[in-house]
């Protein structure tokens, strides 16, 4: 099993749109949620819109996470970049600007190759790519479920982090937040 991680890139975008597609029920989506204002507005979005979001990223640079590849094909994505980009996530979660702080905001893996740790693999690539770029400070936002509401993973599930040394710096019942500190 050869697994690798690259960072995402305008010449990976084909693979981006082929892990992001109906063979892997996440075509809708394209990674726009956080880029669009408002929640409302991101429901009544179309894949169209949402891929015309993805490419306008694309076409001013904004590639914003890493793309994870078993046997050199793309099985996974984990959106990750500075976290004041994104105003709607700085302002769901009341936090103040802190150019400083990154955000992991998206992470999926294609269902058909789960269970396998390879979301291990990607997070620890990405811990060890942003320290390397020097990054401190780095913040998830787990989504928590409950026996009557099943949640949403799409953020990634706490338990991972948790694996990696994120800590609770936030605690709330359904939307916590973790950090992640490079000591020195």
């Amino acid at each position: 099993m050869n697994v690798s991680v690259r960072r995402l890139e305008p010449g990976l975008r084909g693979d981006f749109y082929a892990l992001h597609s109906e063979a892997n029920d996440c075509a809708w989506c394209s990674c726009a949620a956080w880029w669009v204002p408002t929640w409302k507005e991101f429901a009544d979005h179309t894949s169209e819109q949402n891929r015309a979001i993805r490419e306008g990223l694309f076409n001013r640079g904004e590639c914003d996470g890493f793309l994870l590849y078993l046997d050199e094909q793309v099985v996974g994505w984990t959106q990750v970049g500075p976290r004041d980009r994104l105003p709607k996530l700085l302002a769901q979660y009341g936090l103040e600007p802190n150019p400083e702080i990154w955000a992991i905001t998206c992470f999926f893996v294609a269902p058909a190759v789960r269970g396998r740790k390879l979301a291990h693999q990607l997070l620890a690539a990405v811990l060890a790519s942003l320290a390397e770029d020097g990054v401190k400070c780095i913040q998830a936002f787990p989504k928590r479920s409950s026996s009557r509401d099943p949640g949403e993973a799409w953020t990634g599930p706490e338990s991972l982090y948790r694996a990696f040394g994120f800590e609770v710096i936030r605690e709330d019942p359904r939307l916590p937040i973790l950090e992640f500190r490079k000591t020195p």
